[in-house]
């Protein structure tokens, strides 16, 4: 398709621009401000090119550009305030010690081409012909709702809990944070069900599974929770060892009672 040729050569130009960014700064984290940003990016081409009835490309281009802009403004307020490098990065660069421009170029190119795949529920709506939105497409746009705001309130709700000045040694357990230890990640995942229900009516739109599963294998055991949990674990072990035996990991529920 034309907008998975045109998102893979604005992407790409991206990702090199905050590739030499990130050599000056020797701040990797830039990489997932342009992940971000590369998801609306991909969201807004669609829209734009499609040739499906407006009204689908209308909400293809608003739930899609919404999220990656919120999303990468988000990330590039941490990145840009945070005078340390992600331990994620730290460890890469430990792990690599050789050749690490080349290294992080084709990571930093990497995520590019993986936004023009995420793209695919988005590129899937915005060619499908059939006229009128689908019931479909309408829970879509309802559970995109919840689960935008949940993100939202998650990601706010952390940063004004480490902006407090008591977040030394403890943990959030604000709001959300109460009833889930990643609620950020639980909603961000639902955006992407939201993302597979919108391109589900579509012709080939079954194949748009593969983004939420994508997601959910990221989310659950590459760099979501096992990197987060271990480096919790690292700086504060008593109180999260507690909050890990009183909170769910991932779906939002209620605390369980634990011994003191």
């Amino acid at each position: 398709m034309v907008a998975a040729l045109w998102g893979a050569g604005i992407l790409s130009l991206l990702q090199l621009a905050l590739w030499l960014w990130q050599r000056h700064t020797r701040n990797a984290g830039w990489v997932d401000v342009g992940w971000a940003l590369g998801l609306a990016i991909m969201a807004l081409l669609a829209a734009a090119l499609g040739p499906a009835p407006l009204e689908r490309r209308f909400l293809v281009g608003l739930m899609g550009g919404l999220h990656g802009l919120r999303l990468g403004l988000h990330l590039w307020h941490r990145v840009a305030t945070d005078p340390h490098e992600d331990g994620r990065y730290q460890a890469i660069r430990a792990a690599w010690q050789t050749g690490l421009d080349l290294k992080f170029f084709a990571f930093f190119q990497g995520q590019a081409m993986l936004d023009v795949l995420l793209g695919l529920p988005f590129l899937l709506a915005a060619w499908n012909p059939r006229p009128g939105l689908h019931s479909l497409e309408w829970a879509a746009a309802l559970l995109w709702l919840g689960a935008w705001v949940g993100e939202s309130l998650a990601d706010s709700q952390l940063r004004r809990f480490k902006t407090s000045g008591t977040a030394a040694g403890h943990t959030c357990r604000e709001g959300l944070w109460r009833y889930s230890r990643h609620p950020n990640y639980f909603f961000e995942w639902l955006l992407w069900v939201a993302y597979l229900l919108l391109a589900w009516s579509a012709p080939w739109g079954w194949t748009a599974t593969l983004c939420p599963a994508l997601i959910l294998y990221f989310l659950l055991r590459v760099t979501g929770i096992p990197y987060t949990e271990a480096q919790s674990l690292r700086s504060r072990p008593e109180d999260y060892a507690r909050y890990q035996r009183e909170t769910s990991p991932f779906i939002p529920w209620w605390p369980r009672k634990v011994d003191p």
